[in-house]
């Protein structure tokens, strides 16, 4: 039965969100005032959580997939004390504060996830449901559990239109994600149009298929039903669930039910009348209402945080080693040594980057307890699996998840599980299809998630697949993502020195590891610093230096073997090789100028892509040996000779660059 104070706690809500989006002039009011009811039944009466300790590791995690319904979520934030502020809320989409127009995770205290882009939020949370589901079986013991709670998640129409939902959706069914449980605010309306304009799918009969629980709760407003069917999904055990929440969307509003509600601002007068119904000056909440969440959230989150200090007082008396491992996956402090035997690649060792990477992380799975991921069905070619068995109902220990043919919600489903902490996700699939993975891999970006996302068949060297297969262009797309570090190594010995950074030292942002398919001969010594500085001399002049030849991954060899020919026709040129020019950039201009001197000025870059991103290296008189178009299908070794990647051509192209003097100018 809903109380008066919980009438009263539902339309703050409402009244809350509306001011936030009135005083802005821009959001979305429709969600706001439909689904405030679930998410203060969520919220109250479920969710486990304590503002004061806001990353408390075992809290249920709430992500909101409808991301344009941010000024209900910042209105529940602030009710329940979780930092956000009256005045943050009358900055509502406004520039430099903590309640922007979609969800930002780490900018506002209590967004779990960055959310907007439609689908991503859901796919997200399948991701969390799966590090839970992991860690619970990998730490739990029979007497004592330390990891044990729920993803919850508030979702659309249009999240559960979106590809990358569908995915995730078909993934999570055939894993039993039984601690994932959907709140689907299903409204009948979209931005453009009714929804049965778009779609006639049986949502029911849908999920049920795909091995989902469903819940309908027919009206969106029965708080006690929403209470009830949540009860109802979290008895289910060996499958996620959906509830179906019949609402209407822009309730109380002159144009309730129609799409005219959902993006733009209601007239100031309704937003009054909201105000003048629930009472007080605007921006103001009853004490009645604070003290409501208060005793309803915060007394349960501490009883709850309090349990779980008094499990893990006991876990570390029974279990010491298992709870020292916990705390250091909780707190990111694992390393791996990969300077020993196994992983020794000497001048002799010739084999694909993609081979030397998967010898390299089957290593370091031996030594991460955590390291968890898959391929999007590619394992075999990307050499980019889990250990410990397939992850599945079966056997929730194991470390490698066998996607499917799901690339857009495999890199979704890795930024949730880096999301929900814990765990060090990776994922694998050819380069050309990080277009499919494009929108999650710059949310994992714009989240600065330590996500590993490994890319093979890095060129047209690819070879008979023809150029569907063959990437021109994503290495400088993935460049050029703020936040992300592309790294495409030479060698053996430089992907050790990738791993080994990515894994002990980054951790404040994603990182593409781009790899070959051809096999390419071991050229350097192992230095784990060499990756690290992005560039630096792989074999240098000999007494005058001429000009450089700077290379990218496998164009490495080329690059060696030119300056072999040139030598002898009279030029000393350098060779620098480039893994990243992404951690180039964050170097010191001293170190920069000292291997790429400014007066220099015959410089030849080469690398098989488009290339555009490493045009800032050749200075102006110097060129960018790339591609400008699509590839071709034939075999990789006629392919890279047909476009011109032979040690005769790059020797004419670096002959052809024309000779222009700079003096160096010296201080007495």
């Amino acid at each position: 039965m809903k109380t008066n104070i919980e009438r009263k706690a539902i339309e703050t809500i409402k009244t809350l969100s509306l001011e936030q989006i009135n005083q802005a002039k821009s959001g979305h009011p429709g969600i706001c005032l439909g689904a405030a009811p679930i998410i203060h039944t969520l919220f109250a009466h479920h969710l486990k959580v304590l503002p004061e300790k806001g990353g408390w590791f075992n809290r249920d995690r709430f992500v909101l997939s409808a991301g344009h319904g941010s000024a209900l979520l910042y209105s529940m934030l602030h009710l329940i004390g979780f930092g956000v502020s009256v005045s943050d809320l009358q900055k509502f989409r406004q520039l430099g504060s903590i309640t922007p127009g979609h969800p930002e995770y780490e900018l506002t205290p209590g967004v779990e996830a960055t959310t907007g882009p439609l689908g991503q939020g859901i796919s997200m949370a399948v991701g969390m449901a799966i590090a839970e589901e992991f860690l619970a079986a990998k730490y739990n013991e029979k007497d004592v559990d330390v990891v044990n709670h729920y993803t919850y998640v508030l979702c659309g129409d249009g999240d559960l239109q979106e590809g990358v939902a569908q995915e995730a959706i078909s993934l999570a069914g055939h894993l039993g994600l039984g601690k994932l449980i959907v709140l689907y605010d299903s409204n009948d309306v979209q931005l453009d149009t009714l929804t049965h304009k778009t779609t006639s799918e049986n949502v029911k009969m849908k999920f049920e298929a795909l091995n989902w629980h469903y819940e309908l709760v027919e009206d969106g407003t029965d708080i006690e039903s929403i209470s009830n069917a949540i009860i109802k999904a979290q008895n289910v055990t060996d499958k996620p669930s959906i509830i179906e929440i019949k609402t209407v969307i822009g309730l109380g509003s002159s144009l309730a039910g129609t799409p005219k509600v959902h993006g733009s601002p209601l007239p100031s007068s309704e937003v009054e009348n909201f105000r003048k119904n629930l009472g007080g000056k605007e921006f103001t909440v009853d004490t009645k209402v604070y003290e409501f969440y208060y005793n309803k959230i915060t007394l349960r989150g501490r009883k709850e945080y309090e349990n779980w200090q008094n499990k893990l007082s006991i876990y570390k008396l029974r279990y010491p080693e298992k709870y020292q491992e916990f705390l250091d996956i909780m707190e990111n402090n694992i390393k791996v040594d990969l300077n020993v035997d196994k992983l020794n690649f000497d001048l002799n060792y010739s084999a694909a980057t993609r081979v030397s990477s998967g010898i390299v992380l089957d290593y370091i799975s031996t030594q991460h307890p955590t390291i968890i991921g898959g391929s999007a069905d590619l394992s075999s070619s990307t050499k980019a699996k889990g250990a410990d068995g397939d992850f599945s109902k079966e056997n929730r220990t194991g470390r490698n998840i066998n996607f499917g043919v799901r690339e857009h919600a495999m890199a979704a489903i890795c930024n949730g599980m880096a999301l929900h902490g814990g765990v060090r996700a990776f994922c694998g699939g050819f380069l050309v299809f990080a277009d499919y993975m494009k929108p999650a891999i710059r949310l994992s970006a714009l989240m600065k998630l330590p996500v590993i996302f490994i890319f093979t068949h890095d060129s047209i060297a690819v070879g008979e697949d023809g150029p569907t297969h063959q990437p021109i262009e994503h290495l400088t797309m993935l460049r050029t993502i703020p936040n992300m570090t592309v790294i495409r190594p030479a060698d053996a010995n430089e992907v050790k020195s990738a791993w080994n950074y990515i894994i002990n030292d980054h951790l404040n942002g994603p990182v593409c590891l781009i790899l070959t398919r051809q096999d390419v001969p071991t050229l350097t010594k192992y230095n784990s610093k060499a990756v690290p500085l992005g560039a630096y001399t792989a074999s240098p002049e000999r007494e005058r230096l001429d000009g450089i030849i700077i290379a990218t991954g496998s164009e490495l060899q080329l690059a060696m073997e030119a300056q072999k020919r040139l030598l002898k026709d009279g030029h000393d040129v350098r060779v620098v090789s480039m893994p990243s020019s992404n951690l180039f950039e964050r170097q010191t201009y001293a170190y920069k100028e000292q291997l790429i001197p400014a007066y220099i000025t015959k410089r030849l870059i080469v690398e098989m892509s488009e290339g555009s991103s490493l045009q800032k290296y050749a200075g102006s008189f110097g060129e960018v040996y790339s591609i400008s178009g699509f590839g071709s299908s034939a075999p990789g070794r006629l392919l890279v000779s047909e476009y011109g990647y032979t040690v005769d051509k790059i020797v004419e192209a670096y002959k052809n660059l024309p000779n222009i003097e700079i003096h160096r100018y010296f201080d007495n």
